[in-house]
């Protein structure tokens, strides 16, 4: 049975499962050079995505729509060919009213592809719990798991899941705090600081977070800011006062166009401002803190909750919703005596809806929840490029070659393989790659993206050698955790450290990607390094690069690699 989960709203795509088996996952936002967090803005798309495939719109039996803000059901704006056309969906969590994961909040007919078809729609959350424990080890192997969900537009929410049963336990919150209160900080504080009567009252800038995370090396938390922090969320959201219960009445984390969420986040975050402000503190402290005290309530609230609920454990955690890409939080709940294991999916966020929701249709389908079979490259293909851009030139170029260029130019370089990453971040096939051992590299990668300065590089490292070089150097392919850099190697791998020491690592196996791991390995017998530096090859805000002549016309390094093809600059010493 061919089942398509499908994203129609921001970070919008399509995949399609064959039973248990997912074929592929097609984001927007990787295509033609797109704007990051695209969504699906015509469904003329839809069968062209299908036709790329080898798929009709006929082919498929079953049609699962993620669901979206509201508390009773979600509306999309969508068109059809040109013309506007309104849709009805789930809303973004369960109620009372819509009390299961992994039943259908709603069913319709939708036009794709001159046909109308049937949809079932699932709350939103629901794509980020099958996200989260359907594509998990836990699930794969039987075992149960607990599920915390926490993006933007919603409270963190917590659900268990009986492997042996296929059942899902509904805990409900953890604390009352939406998660883009997060990024919502840095419009007091920082670079993205804004005048009161420019505050969000929706979400208006998505990438801030994951920026945010990165500047808040330049500054320490500090115990008196989070004393000040803790002070006004107990006043704002949890104080046995009318504002309070006027809070809670209002806002229940059911999407941040759904109700005014940010309007009683901005009223906090102004509290909090007020109480700082008699401190005399820097705005990097002040957001270093913001981001502790954030850790610190999520890790004592869910570990208490826990505790509370099903004993001391050790206990599988599922982590998902776009909170799940922040490193630090991941790596503090991982590190937590309560968990066995944590798993974040490489497509948490968003970017991972459709997947997410076509698993829980699957699940809905088996009467229960289950693991769904699923690789990490099964984006979309790499696009041919049939003519070379004038100043370049092309020739044939094996991996060793690539990684002799490396070695000897120490240069950056483009690296293009096969089918794209799911989710995010770029892991080795829609990749700028270059060497870690020249401290200037991060500077230089920085430079050519337009980034900050203050913006991390990950290492990519042969998992054989990443015990030797990181701490605590575990298995970890999908760039979601954060290590330090053994003493031993701060001086020969000094571009991939952040300014607070730590690294954004992902381990490379033949398993997971046998291209890259014979890049590493064969830069690892030229160079004695075993770790190469790995950051997005794309326009900046937008999705990766989908061919090498997209690459050739950004012309940030001297060689594109794609495929077996080497094109370089006809400057390039190593393209003569």
């Amino acid at each position: 049975m061919l089942t398509a989960g499908l994203k129609l709203t921001h970070s919008g795509g399509l995949a399609l499962f064959d039973d248990d088996k997912l074929l592929f996952h097609v984001e927007v936002q990787k295509l033609a050079n797109n704007p990051r967090y695209s969504p699906v803005s015509d469904l003329s798309l839809i069968p062209e995505l299908l036709d790329a495939y080898g798929f009709r719109v006929s082919d498929v039996d079953r049609w699962a729509l993620d669901g979206w803000d509201g508390r009773t059901s979600g509306r999309i704006s969508v068109l059809d060919h040109g013309t506007p056309l309104e849709l009805a969906v789930a809303p973004y969590r369960e109620t009372e009213e819509v009390p299961s994961l992994i039943r259908p909040a709603f069913s319709g007919e939708i036009p794709i592809g001159g046909k109308t078809v049937t949809y079932d729609s699932y709350v939103h959350v629901s794509s980020h719990f099958g996200a989260a424990y359907c594509s998990s080890p836990f699930a794969a192997r039987g075992e149960d798991s607990f599920v915390l969900v926490w993006d933007g537009g919603t409270f963190p929410r917590l659900y268990f899941v009986d492997a042996a049963k296929g059942t899902v336990e509904n805990g409900g919150e953890v604390f009352p705090l939406i998660g883009h209160s997060y990024a919502m900080a840095a419009q007091y504080y920082g670079p993205w600081a804004r005048k009161a009567d420019d505050r969000s009252q929706v979400v208006d800038d998505l990438s801030v977070a994951g920026k945010l995370m990165a500047y808040i090396a330049l500054g320490q938390p500090k115990d008196a800011i989070q004393e000040a922090l803790r002070d006004a969320y107990h006043h704002n959201f949890e104080a046995p006062t009318e504002a309070v219960a006027e809070y809670r009445r209002a806002v229940t984390g059911c999407g941040s166009n759904g109700e005014p969420s940010h309007r009683y986040a901005h009223r906090y975050l102004s509290d909090a401002a007020e109480r700082i402000g008699a401190l005399g503190v820097s705005d990097e402290d002040v957001l270093a803190s913001m981001h502790q005290f954030m850790e610190d309530l999520l890790v004592e609230r869910i570990a208490d909750k826990i505790r509370r609920w099903k004993g001391d454990g050790p206990w599988n955690l599922s982590f998902a919703g776009g909170c799940a890409l922040n490193i630090k939080w991941n790596s503090a709940l991982r590190a937590h005596p309560i968990f066995n294991d944590v798993w974040v999916p490489p497509f948490p966020d968003d970017s991972g809806s459709a997947i997410g929701t076509g698993a829980v249709a699957v699940a809905h389908d088996k009467g229960g929840v289950s693991a769904v079979q699923w690789h990490a490259r099964t984006g979309p293909s790499l696009v041919t490029t049939s003519e070379v851009p004038e100043g370049w030139s092309a020739r044939g170029c094996s991996v060793e070659e690539v990684a002799r260029l490396l070695h000897e130019e120490n240069k950056p370089l483009v690296f293009l393989q096969g089918n794209a990453e799911l989710g995010p971040r770029a892991l080795g096939a829609r990749s700028i790659i270059a060497p870690a051992n020249d401290p200037a590299m991060k500077d230089v990668l920085n430079d050519v993206k337009k980034r900050e300065h203050y913006r991390p590089v990950a290492p990519i490292c042969l998992v054989e050698h990443a015990e030797e070089i990181f701490d605590p150097g575990t298995p970890d392919p999908y760039m979601l955790f954060d290590h330090d850099v053994r003493p031993a190697w701060l001086d020969k791998v000094p571009a991939v450290i952040h300014l607070d020491g730590t690294a954004r690592l992902q381990t490379v196996s033949s398993e997971e990607d046998p291209v890259l791991t014979t890049l590493l390995r064969a830069y690892h017998a030229l160079s004695g390094i075993p770790v190469l530096c790995n950051t997005s090859a794309n326009l900046n805000g937008h999705g990766f690069f989908p061919d090498a002549a997209s690459a050739m016309r950004w012309g940030g390094t001297d060689h594109v690699w794609a495929d077996g093809t080497l094109y370089s600059k006809n400057t390039a010493v190593g393209g003569k």
